[in-house]
């Protein structure tokens, strides 16, 4: 780990050195003599130890530069620098894709799987048969598309009663008690969108005509087909995939159908708008009773008892300010992590509101980055993190193993906090199947009109979100709410697997509550393990049951069910 001064360097101290062409182009031209005079096993490892070096310098670089776009997207240095990675990335890509090739064939490759197991062949082979030099140029115009439309999103001034707004701090006002200020609030928030609609629809249709272009270049039958490989989803398929989104809508919409019209009674409304959805109980939803700091100390003495891994973990973040927490204006929206892996720490982004997610997406976030912690240990870049739907099992697992301290957070709204996350929790589950589906028709349907594809969001929100109804807000009637979710633009395909992982993440919960030290130690296992494994041998490596298997669902659908219907009693005769 890099040390300056006698100190561990702090975020604002690590050091970007921009990447040139020249020097990679060099430095693989070395990298093939090298490899092809290796005579030995052990020599061509110690040559891939040198790529895993110059990769790890690039992919730290690539990181600063992306989280200081997400930090302010209004900064023109960083954008041009960005601009200058994006370019210059595709022809990085293919040095690395024809270094691999000699990876794969090598006489020594019994040696390197020796050293590195068999996941690391399997994802260069990924990664070599997603990406050729035809398709350079689609990826330069593809990343252009995808910032354009971040820069839309996070540029956003929402004027609401004298006072402008992003779209994260307007958050806090679609939770509002005032029935009227939440649907004024949404009302706001979608005519920006409405505003920027036609241009919105106009990069998606370029970015998926594109990417399946790309897709046909490749030699693939469509851009699915390619999309799976490239995120290394090597065990399951769409049909699969299709077959788990069918389980969420028979054995899960009923029972959210029924959680809604539950909350309809506790709000006491007439008719459940869009505009109520996001408001679970009258008296507002629980909150963190203290400002960002405070949240933060109070996470800080979560992890000291959590355990000593964490306890580590969560100072060190503190110590190296590797956390950017607090909305403010041109800040891109949403929540992520990311690691920097010169430095061998990760870095948590996103956007405190002063909603419940505030604590939410703490806890999330802190989950990915708890497991790239746990995982610097690895020496190829291919295991800092695991497969998507392997990486959201860390986080919402987090989520769930810190219950036993929400109290530090949200004091006497602590129950009330129980229930709003396991309920949101379940309820995502179809909103994510929709989208996934929505997905998946969309690359089936590449020549479909910006309405056609609108009118199929519509059909999926009737399909997997029955109990929804929009009030006074014809453009979202109009099937557009699609186009706010992010992921369908620059991470296509990345959304099933929050789903997925949620199947894994709530048995964390219920095995937590009966042996709470068994779930622990079976989750920073899994933490450890990295991308070192594929996915289903990752749910196994932490005991849990595949969410391929139906018993899964079913069983946790039953478990939450019990637990729901013991919390509803006890607040109804509270509230007698």
């Amino acid at each position: 780990m890099s040390q300056t001064n006698g100190h561990a360097l702090k975020y604002g101290e690590f050091a970007y050195a921009r990447p040139t062409l020249s020097e990679f182009t060099t430095r693989y031209e070395e990298l093939h003599k090298k490899f092809d005079s290796a005579t030995s096993g052990e020599e061509a490892v110690h040559v891939l130890k040198e790529w895993n070096d110059l990769r790890i310098d690039y992919k730290t670089n690539s990181a600063l530069i992306s989280t200081k776009f997400s930090k302010n997207v209004k900064d023109e240095w960083v954008k041009n620098e960005k601009d200058y990675l994006d370019e210059i990335y595709p022809t990085i890509s293919e040095l690395k894709n024809n270094f691999v090739k000699k990876i794969i064939d090598s006489p020594f490759r019994s040696e390197i799987e020796k050293e590195w197991g068999d996941v690391l062949i399997i994802r260069l082979k990924d990664s070599m048969n997603t990406f050729n030099a035809e398709i350079k140029p689609f990826l330069v115009e593809q990343a252009h598309l995808v910032k354009e439309y971040e820069e839309i999103i996070a540029s956003a001034e929402i004027e609401f009663e004298g006072v402008i707004h992003n779209l994260s701090s307007l958050g806090k006002l679609l939770t509002s008690t005032d029935r009227s200020v939440r649907l004024k609030a949404q009302q706001a928030k979608y005519a920006y969108l409405e505003k920027n609609g036609e241009k919105i629809d106009e990069i998606y249709d370029k970015l998926v005509k594109l990417r399946h272009k790309t897709a046909l270049t490749l030699g693939y039958e469509n851009y699915t087909a390619m999309r799976y490989i490239e995120l290394g989803r090597s065990e399951y398929t769409a049909k699969e995939v299709e077959h788990f989104r069918n389980t969420i809508y028979t054995k899960l919409v009923p029972f959210l159908t029924e959680l809604y019209e539950d909350q309809r009674k506790r709000l006491g409304v007439e008719k459940l708008y869009f505009h109520d959805e996001s408001l679970m109980f009258p008296e507002g939803n629980p909150t963190a009773q203290g400002s960002p700091d405070w949240i933060v100390e109070r996470a800080k003495e979560m992890y000291a008892e959590l355990s000593p891994e964490t306890d580590v973990f969560f100072r060190m973040m503190i110590d190296r300010d590797l956390m950017d927490l607090v909305t403010r204006p041109n800040k891109t929206v949403g929540g992520y992590c990311t690691n920097f892996p010169r430095y061998g720490v990760p870095f948590i982004f996103s956007n405190f509101n002063g909603t419940t997610h505030d604590v939410e997406v703490l806890t999330h976030e802190a989950g990915h980055a708890f497991q790239v912690w746990e995982s610097r240990h690895h020496t190829t870049p291919e295991y800092y993190f695991p497969t998507l739907e392997a990486c959201e099992i860390h986080s919402m697992g987090m989520e769930y193993l810190t219950w036993k301290w929400m109290d530090k957070f949200f004091e006497k709204q602590t129950n009330r906090f129980y229930y709003y996350h396991l309920v949101k929790s379940l309820m995502f589950m179809a909103y994510g199947c929709a989208v996934d589906e929505f997905q998946h028709w969309v690359f089936e349907n590449v020549e479909a009109t910006p309405q056609q594809r609108n009118d199929k969001w519509s059909e999926l929100e009737k399909k997997y979100l029955p109990w929804r109804a929009y009030l006074d807000m014809p453009y979202m009637e109009k099937g557009t709410m699609w186009q706010f979710q992010k992921h369908i633009f620059g991470m296509p395909f990345y959304y099933i697997d929050y789903v997925l992982a949620q199947t894994c993440a709530l048995q964390f919960w219920a095995r937590s509550r009966k042996d709470w030290d068994t779930a622990i130690k079976d989750y920073i296992a899994i933490c450890r393990v990295g991308g070192s494994q594929t996915f289903l041998n990752i749910v196994k490596t932490g005991n849990l049951i595949s969410p391929f298997d139906e018993k899964s669902l079913e069983t946790l659908t039953a478990e939450a069910q019990e637990w729901l219907s013991a919390w509803r009693d006890d607040w109804n005769n509270e509230e007698q």
